[in-house]
Formats: C-alpha cells, structure tokens, sequence
C-alpha cells in the first residue's frame, strides 16, 4: 500500500507541480534512487516526495536511517521536501502539496522497527515539528 501511495503521489506531483527553482517541469527519478524521487528536466533541483492521506500535520513517516545518516556525515543537508497531502471531508476532497526547501536536523527523529516488523530491526526516521518549518503551497483545492 504505501508503495503505490507513494508512486501515485510522485505521479501527482510531476503532473501537477513545477520546479520551484526555475519553474521547468518535473521528472520522477529510477525507483529506489537513493534520497531522491523527483528532479528538474532544467536545473539542479531535486526533492524527496511523501505523499499523506491526511490533513498536514506536525509529524511524517520519513524512510530509512542509514542513507540519510551516511550523507549527514558526509556533511551535505537533509533533501528538500514536497509533502503532497490528501484527505477528504463529507462530500468534499481535499490536497496540498506543499514544499520544505529545508529541513534541519532537528526536525529528524531516528527510531528503530521492532524484531517482530517485515524489516525487523530496521532503522528509519520520522520528519518532525514541520508545521514550524518555513514552507511554500505549491498546489491546494
């Protein structure tokens, strides 16, 4: 599930957003394409994309520890982050897809799955406080 959520959620994003350094359209990168989902087809632009069935919130699932971890200490920033939120009300849909040019380390919180997970043991973290963060909306109905 959160696999295609996540692929039909880039998908909306390509479609529906352009850069938002030099205003070129969006391409998805090869699945699995380490910290990245999306980049520019006329700049350097590149962003990590989550996609949430659910009002914006302070918290988001992020991904797996050990590749941002390495690149944190190799000295490089968390990727930008376009979150595209979904969420229906009786009757009425409702999205925003919303852009996080920076992410401090701070607003990242490791944690550790349980033995008894599908990916037992494995490390991930969860994007924190972003509802201090400085944001644009890129898109919203």
């Amino acid at each position: 599930m959160a696999h295609s959520t996540g692929a039909s959620g880039e998908a909306v994003v390509v479609r529906r957003i352009r850069c938002p350094n030099c205003g070129k359209r969006l391409e998805r990168l090869p699945p699995n394409y380490p910290l990245y989902d999306v980049q520019c087809t006329g700049c350097m632009f590149r962003a990590q994309v989550k996609t949430a069935l659910h009002a914006p919130r302070a918290t988001l699932p992020g991904a797996g520890w050990d590749v941002l971890s390495k690149v944190l200490k190799s000295g490089y920033m968390i990727p930008p982050l376009i979150v595209n939120y979904r969420w229906s009300k009786p009757a009425f849909e409702h999205q925003v897809i919303r852009f996080f040019p920076f992410i401090p380390k701070d607003n990242v919180s490791k944690y550790k799955l349980s033995r008894t997970a599908r990916r037992a043991n494995y490390r991930m973290f969860t994007y924190v406080d972003l509802n201090t963060l400085p944001h644009f909306d890129l898109y919203s109905t």
